[in-house]
């Protein structure tokens, strides 16, 4: 039931991202209880027919399915139900159950000297593709995608911004044939043996931060002090936040699934909009 992004055009998954979009913004501000389908049809303007459709396309179930993962209470339901500490990972079979670790098996860190020249010498390679959250952008270097960024809240030219500060002294190519390979792995349309690797160019404390999402299964979430303990260091959990707002390749490395110890979201680079929609497309897709 997953969807083939290279059987729609960027136009379409640009509108079916602002759909589902809009009508999280319907639910969020809606307090008696869950919207019918003709209330959530009629607020987007749309006949109850064509909205269950176009909606069912982007997120492979019903509307009144993924709002069930839309409501305000859903973090804390994946904290009591769905968290898995990240020290026993690997006897759930992540390798076997997680999208993420079928298709990115391979990564590799920058050395911190490399790190510390910012990106002096270093060549990126960058592209706008479709994902299911709008238009992306996607980074990379020969070694592998190093940057994903996303334009719906903020704008392209920002996004564009946002990642290009990072590394102030590299070059920066325009090339989305060499990244579209990767960038339809990244985003689910291509098999899971056909990897897109990373290449996590961050501090040192920032990529052990790093390595510790890339560990949470698809559909399951983790706290910020949770992560500071499995990295060894428990009175960290400010840093820890720092750092997984500092992540640049979102989606891949999930920092979306990094949530407070209370249950609440959160911040998220990319805007809370987007943090929710990645959540509740998640939990959706493996609840199926």
């Amino acid at each position: 039931m997953e969807q083939n992004l290279e059987q729609i055009t960027a136009s379409e998954g640009s509108y079916h991202y602002g759909l589902v979009k809009r009508a999280i913004e319907a639910i969020d501000t809606h307090s008696d209880g869950p919207l019918s389908l003709d209330q959530l049809a009629r607020d987007m303007k749309m006949s109850p027919s064509h909205f269950q459709r176009v909606f069912s396309k982007w997120a492979g179930v019903s509307p009144s399915r993924l709002q069930q993962y839309l409501r305000l209470g859903h973090a804390k339901t994946l904290l009591e139900e769905r968290f898995t500490m990240l020290e026993t990972s690997s006897s759930v079979g992540l390798s076997g159950s997680g999208r993420l670790h079928d298709l990115f098996v391979k990564w590799e860190a920058m050395s911190p000297g490399e790190f510390a020249r910012k990106g002096e010498g270093l060549t990126i390679r960058w592209g706008w593709f479709d994902s299911p959250f709008g238009p992306a952008i996607v980074m990379g270097t020969t070694k592998g995608i190093c940057g994903i960024g996303f334009s719906a809240e903020i704008g392209e030219t920002l996004a564009m911004e946002d990642l290009v500060q990072r590394w102030p002294h590299a070059t920066f190519v325009e090339d989305p044939l060499m990244l579209r390979p990767w960038a339809l792995a990244a985003f689910g349309a291509k098999a899971a043996g056909e990897a897109a690797p990373l290449y996590l160019i961050g501090a040192p404390f920032q990529i052990k931060v790093w390595e510790a999402l890339l560990a949470v299964p698809n559909g399951h979430v983790v706290t910020y002090s949770e992560i500071a303990n499995t990295i060894g260091h428990k009175k960290a959990v400010r840093a820890v936040g720092t750092a997984v707002g500092r992540n640049p390749i979102s989606w891949l490395i999930p920092c979306h699934r990094a949530l407070r110890k209370s249950g609440g979201l959160g911040g998220y680079h990319w805007g809370l909009p987007m943090k929710r929609a990645m959540l509740a497309y998640e939990a959706a897709k493996t609840s199926l």
